[in-house]
């Protein structure tokens, strides 16, 4: 992910001007970066490293998300809709 991709997405779910550090700005970044190494993971079958860090982000990326969802249940739906996660 490069500075601009990077850029986009928060810019896209930041809740006031530079705002880095919400969940919603967090999952999405971690949800990026998931759908990544998922790619890398699936061409490279025996990177375990890879798959150990995968599992690491997805389970970072869950607590984020139940924080969320117990704070602003309604915040919560939005970012799952606009994320593609839970269908």
């Amino acid at each position: 992910m490069d500075k601009a991709e990077k850029q986009q997405i928060v810019n896209q779910f930041e809740q006031h001007k530079g705002d880095t550090g919400s969940p919603e700005v967090q999952v999405a970044l971690l949800t990026d970066r998931i759908n990544h190494l998922t790619e890398h993971a699936a061409t490279n079958k025996n990177d375990y490293d890879t798959k150990h860090g995968l599992l690491r982000l997805v389970v970072q990326r869950r607590r984020l998300l139940s924080y969320l969802s117990k704070k602003d249940a309604d915040c919560y739906n939005k970012l799952i809709k606009s994320l593609g996660l839970r269908k």
